[in-house]
């Protein structure tokens, strides 16, 4: 879909964005999912918010900045992910290019961590991550939380993100395995940044997050695939935070098509990826051996 969508004409996509949120996910771990407002940001909700003495997840889906969340895919990683740790969850239905462009989905992220915020989450109980544009939006989310001084969220993991908007032939990784990747076609990276930055300042951070300054960030766990063009993407972002004195973990798999965690159904390895995210999670709120 991926492939296709990056060459459609808006009611093209339009539609396509209609056919992914008519779906539903057919496994929620036995967790009551709903769909509600928290402040003025929609999106779906595990669990119950409120209870400030749970940790919450507040994942930022994939989708090229262009689709739904995916309820077979992100949804259902989710769920497994609230199940792990005890937690409720918040998957924010960020608005959507190429209808509302840059910054308008990453606005709509901001609120919702300000949101959990205000209802009294401690940040040490907020578990923050994102796939792909998710990724980059995990990424540029830190930066405005430093910019704006809010406190940090217990950690953050950033899967197969999208950290450089302003280059097709780089990072290294993109020219190198343009072939390999079943899922993202490099060729659409252009796409991707002429839907969603829409003659913005690609250099920017809060675009391309692998400019920002990343020092004060929390705990990071990076997970991509050496088969994904965005693999150095992944990389080159964590060698940055590493060196500005970030507890940095970057787990690089192999074989696996992008944001593989995503597809458990398909691949045993994303299993084995979950587990080490739910993991790295519970050792940053204090609930490893629980």
């Amino acid at each position: 879909m991926l492939a296709f969508i990056f060459k459609a004409h808006p009611e093209r996509i339009a539609k396509m964005q209609l056919q992914v949120s008519s779906m539903r996910c057919s496994n929620t771990e036995g967790l009551p999912l709903t769909y509600d407002i928290v402040d003025r940001v929609p999106g779906h909700i595990f669990g119950k918010l409120g209870d400030t003495s749970r940790p919450v997840v507040l994942w930022l889906h994939g989708g090229a900045f262009i689709l739904p969340a995916a309820p077979n895919a992100h949804l259902f990683m989710v769920a497994k992910l609230c199940k792990g740790l005890d937690a409720d969850g918040f998957l924010p239905d960020y608005r959507l290019a190429p209808f509302n462009p840059f910054p308008a989905g990453l606005n709509d992220c901001e609120l919702a961590y300000r949101s959990l915020l205000d209802m009294g989450y401690p940040p040490s109980k907020i578990v923050l991550g994102g796939d792909s544009a998710g990724g980059n939006f995990t990424l540029a989310l830190l930066h405005r939380i430093k910019k704006a001084g809010l406190p940090m969220p217990a950690c953050a993991i950033p899967v197969s993100p999208v950290t450089e908007l302003g280059r097709l032939h780089n990072p290294p990784s993109r020219p190198r395995v343009r072939k390999k990747d079943p899922l993202l076609p490099v060729s659409g990276m252009q796409s991707i940044g002429n839907f969603y930055a829409e003659g913005q300042d690609t250099a920017n951070p809060e675009i391309s997050p692998l400019y920002m300054d990343c020092n004060g960030l929390p705990p990071l766990l990076f997970v991509a695939s050496s088969n994904e063009i965005l693999m150095d993407d992944a990389v080159m972002m964590a060698r940055r935070t590493h060196a500005a004195g970030v507890p940095t973990s970057c787990h690089i798999w192999p074989h696996l098509p992008h944001a593989f965690p995503l597809f458990e159904s398909y691949f045993p390895e994303a299993t084995q990826a979950r587990l080490d995210i739910t993991e790295f999670a519970k050792q940053h709120l204090g609930t490893a051996g629980q």
